[in-house]
């Protein structure tokens, strides 16, 4: 059968097909040659990995992404942040970087945190004196902390798949998702410095607190979300429920930007963005089980080990095996599929599933920001009116930024493990 599930892939995927079809098309051509089993089951095991209480935070975490990019709570985030940094060389697009760490922290999506901030900042900092092309560069690279920092509907696939504490690895996700945050502002500062970009002002202790009084109801959110998940009053879904009737709240009766007339238009967005998810997800599924019923995971694992046995340089392996199927493929599909074969390969070795998951997180966000496949990009792009070619120069500083900080996060698993241990998650 495993001949059969890799040509039809490899035809597929060249033609050019979107990858769900590519992940359905292989399973059904590998099933109806092989003849070993029917059809039926790709169909089984695509509603299977749907029919799930977790997955259901997915379309939840899309609408309340929507949420607070209509209700005005986006546009509050990135005033605070500029009120905090934006006084330093460079300030503006540190800024960008500070507002999706703060937007990551109610989205969960990195496309959904570009499209809400990077429509703000990029013409901001363009106004600033900003090269075009690095101000969506920026947007595109920070927009991907959106599925690091919880909520994160990657680990919440991550979990789901490998049947790892999602609770733990939201825990996990805040020290890797500073880590990258500083990673590049440090890029930012240093090419703003050398290119004379940004205006220079003063700090306002005045300014920073009127920002930080309006976007009180914004910083709440968080808290409420991810201390109801900790302290128990509710489940990672539940959390995602709670989340869309707070943005509602806030949207339609405090900040009052969001009107009636527009929640038709964003579920319908959510529901787009959702189903699009939930495709991939379930051919995924199919795929992955044709693979570990071939037992192409225990080939995998052999060939791996038979390199080297070191945790060091088989994290080094897996890390540049994800970073090239980050730029090829889409994220839910590779998390689906590569979980299995690699969880058990760096359990074995000693890493903790919870570091692991997010060493995985952090891989496949960088691929959402490199071509040819990266979502960040051409969404940067289509906020900024550029080529790919344009967003694609401008991003090199940024991407090795990125990789610096994933050695770190993988080589110092303290800093994703550090927040879980203090609350009991990891022994």
């Amino acid at each position: 059968m495993t001949p059969y599930l890799f040509a039809a892939f490899a035809v597929t995927a060249i033609l050019g097909f979107p990858i769900w079809l590519v992940l359905m098309i292989s399973s059904m051509f590998a099933l109806t040659f092989a003849g070993t089993l029917p059809n039926l089951v790709v169909v089984q095991r695509l509603f299977t990995a749907i029919d799930s209480f977790p997955i259901m935070a997915v379309p939840l975490f899309m609408i309340a992404g929507n949420l607070m990019e209509t209700g005005g709570i986006s546009k509050r985030l990135i005033d605070l942040a500029d009120s905090l940094i934006g006084h330093f060389t460079g300030g503006l697009g540190m800024a960008a970087v500070l507002t999706c760490m703060f937007f990551a922290a109610v989205s969960g999506s990195g496309p959904a945190t570009v499209a809400a901030i990077g429509g703000i900042m990029i013409p901001n900092m363009v106004e600033q004196g900003y090269d075009r092309a690095f101000a969506a560069a920026i947007m595109a690279v920070a927009g991907a902390i959106g599925v690091i920092i919880p909520p994160s509907i990657p680990m919440v696939n991550y979990g789901v798949t490998g049947s790892v504490s999602i609770s733990g690895l939201f825990a996990a996700g805040f020290g890797p998702g500073i880590v990258v945050g500083l990673a590049l502002m440090t890029v930012v500062y240093i090419t703003a410095k050398k290119n004379g970009y940004g205006v220079q002002r003063k700090f306002s202790g005045k300014h920073a607190l009127v920002a930080a009084k309006n976007a009180f109801w914004a910083i709440l959110m968080p808290v409420i979300i991810l201390g109801g998940i900790y302290g128990g009053v509710f489940t990672p879904t539940e959390a995602a429920a709670a989340a869309v009737a707070y943005g509602l709240i806030v949207g339609l009766f405090i900040y009052r930007e969001l009107k009636p007339q527009h929640l038709m238009k964003l579920f319908m967005a959510a529901g787009k963005s959702t189903a699009m998810v939930m495709v991939i997800i379930g051919s995924s599924s199919g795929f992955s089980w044709l693979l570990t019923a071939e037992r192409i995971p225990d080939a995998i694992a052999a060939a791996i080990l038979s390199i080297s046995s070191n945790k060091i340089v088989v994290l080094m392996l897996i890390n540049a095996l994800l970073l090239v199927v980050g730029c090829l493929m889409e994220t839910q599909a590779a998390i689906i599929i590569l979980t299995p074969i690699f969880l058990p390969i760096v359990t074995q070795l000693g890493v903790d599933p919870i570091h692991f998951g997010i060493i995985m997180v952090v891989n496949l966000a960088i691929g959402m920001s490199t071509p040819p496949l990266g979502v960040n990009l051409f969404v940067g792009c289509g906020v900024a009116k550029i080529t790919i070619e344009e967003i694609v120069k401008a991003i090199i500083w940024l991407l090795v930024a990125n990789i610096i900080a994933l050695l770190l996060i993988t080589y110092i698993p303290a800093i994703s493990l550090a927040i879980p241990k203090l609350m009991g998650i990891v022994k």
